[in-house]
């Protein structure tokens, strides 16, 4: 019996997010706030080269990215998460209807005939 072949892209996040707060509240590493945004950024890239384009990651990566941008605009222009929340739920509204799309491929690891 073949078992399913799971994601690894949340257990990474978590690991990442998790690490760079732990080391943000022991203060061992200055500007910590620049490294979790660019961090953000660079998981969401990440999920779209290890995964492309599917319906998962048509969602899961623009959400990284934007919220480290609106990290980044919380950090360094004092736009609040008053604004960034509200925005960042539309836009995975907006995204999870696009991935409803048949157009977008559904992942590979679905796609698997056990």
């Amino acid at each position: 019996m073949s078992e399913k072949k799971r994601s690894a892209v949340l257990p990474v996040v978590l690991i990442a997010v998790g690490g760079g707060w732990l080391i943000n509240e022991l203060q061992l590493m200055p500007q910590m706030g620049t490294l979790i945004i660019l961090g953000l950024i660079a998981a969401g890239i990440a999920v779209l080269a290890l995964e492309g384009i599917n319906k998962s990651s048509v969602v899961t990566a623009p959400m990284l990215i934007a919220a480290g941008f609106a990290l980044y605009l919380k950090d360094y222009h004092a736009i609040g998460l008053k604004l960034s929340i509200p925005a960042l739920m539309v836009l995975a509204g907006l995204l999870m209807l696009l991935a409803r799309s048949s157009h977008i491929a559904d992942r590979a690891e679905q796609n698997i005939q056990e």
